[in-house]
């Protein structure tokens, strides 16, 4: 098959989309890329792109065309309206003049909706079906995820959302749950296809090394995130409850790996309460070294603000976790907790409780390193089972070609 793959986010930004495409690619089938210029998460393009500089690339083989787009910045709601809005635009106007024979067009949409605009004016230009695989809720995402609060943008952007929905042969979704907020919009039932996040290859049980141990604490039960520190992942909960935890119990760390709009605060708020002696924020690290980080800590920490919204959504993390074999901690509602008890993978605490949460944590502390080990080989097998990256890569193939 032709594929062409829309999203505002590719390599050497770090999203999901750059390993599909490549699994896409691997199996012989003829990829290319239609994406901007890269500038996630710092909020400045990467070295080598400009405004005027890059348009179209070549990596691992696939073909990239890059639209023009205005960077993020620090991500406040203005610069990010900017950003979605000046992609959606340059993009569509690119898409006017781009040429090429493809049999699907898979758009990836972690935010922003507006990402559907270019696609479907790609899909009417080539005259190819498009299917869009939803990873955000819109407009509600951007509510709860505070970024934007106004009726009007709200509206506007509902209204956006129906009609690329509308123009979609198909449109695709991470987790069950959004069925019925998409079908509220009035996106009929037949047109929603299943199609869950699986996660690199790489992502797999690995021997812990000497090189990340020393980057660790050195004694300790550690509890570890990796992802972005930002106003979905609630670490307001987070900190309380290591500051709980630490009350009573020192040998516990938590180590943190990652960037965000939230990690001056989060450094804030640990200086607030003194404990640098055992929460500690190391950066942020490549997706492919994360599997032997996980390695190397007891419990590994996915969490999500207190809304409905992320009651709906699985955290891709999830699926890392999972991978990873290693027990989870989950500070989380609906799917994604579901899925963590699902597979007896771990413990849970409802979102937004710190005192519960900071409990769980003693919890599987307390608990024997074997039943430890053993929530981590059932969450593997779970894993195996629900969201292995060549199951679903068949699985999407399958989806295109009907």
């Amino acid at each position: 098959m032709k594929i062409l793959i829309v999203s505002q986010y590719f390599w050497p930004e770090s999203f999901k989309i750059n390993d599909l495409a490549l699994g896409l690619k691997e199996r012989g089938h003829e990829v290319t890329i239609f994406t901007g210029k890269p500038n996630y998460p710092k909020g400045a393009f990467y070295e080598g792109y400009s405004f005027w500089k890059k348009a179209d690339e070549y990596w691992e083989g696939i073909k990239i065309y890059r639209s023009n787009l205005l960077p993020r910045g620090k991500g406040g709601g203005l610069r990010l309206m900017a950003n979605y809005l000046s992609f959606a635009f340059f993009a569509s106007v690119k898409a006017f003049f781009q040429k090429g024979d493809f049999d699907a067009i898979l758009v990836y949409e972690p935010s922003p909706i507006t990402v559907g605009i270019p696609a479907i004016a790609l899909g009417k230009k080539l005259k190819v079906p498009v299917y869009f695989w939803v990873q955000d809720l819109w407009p509600e995402s951007i509510s709860a995820a505070g970024q934007i609060n106004n009726k009007l943008i709200l509206n506007t952007a509902n209204a956006i959302t129906k009609w690329i929905y509308k123009h979609s042969k198909k449109v695709l979704i991470q987790s069950e749950a959004f069925t019925e907020y998409i079908t509220n919009q009035g996106v009929p039932l037949e047109k929603l296809v299943y199609y869950p996040n699986s996660t690199e290859s790489y992502y797999k049980p690995v021997m812990p090394s000497d090189e990340i141990k020393n980057l660790l604490p050195k004694d300790g039960f550690i509890v570890l995130f990796a992802g972005n520190i930002g106003e979905c992942q609630d670490f307001e909960t987070t900190v309380e409850a290591a500051r709980l935890v630490i009350e009573k119990e020192k040998k516990i760390h938590f180590v943190i790996l990652g960037d965000g709009r939230k990690k001056k605060f989060v450094e804030e708020q640990v200086s607030k309460y003194n404990l640098q002696n055992n929460f500690h924020l190391l950066g942020s690290f490549s997706s492919q070294t994360m599997p032997a980080f996980f390695a190397c800590a007891d419990a590994l920490l996915v969490t999500l603000g207190d809304d409905r919204i992320f009651d709906l959504t699985i955290p891709s993390k999830v699926q890392s976790y999972l991978a990873c074999g290693k027990a989870i901690i989950g500070s989380l509602n609906g799917e994604g907790a579901k899925v963590i008890e699902t597979a007896n993978a771990g413990v849970v605490a409802p979102a937004g409780h710190p005192e519960k949460l900071a409990a769980k944590i003693l919890e599987l502390f307390n608990t024997d390193p074997e039943t430890r080990a053993k929530m981590g080989k059932e969450g593997r097998q779970f894993f195996n089972e629900n969201f292995e990256r060549e199951l679903l890569l068949d699985r999407l193939v399958e989806i295109l070609k009907k």
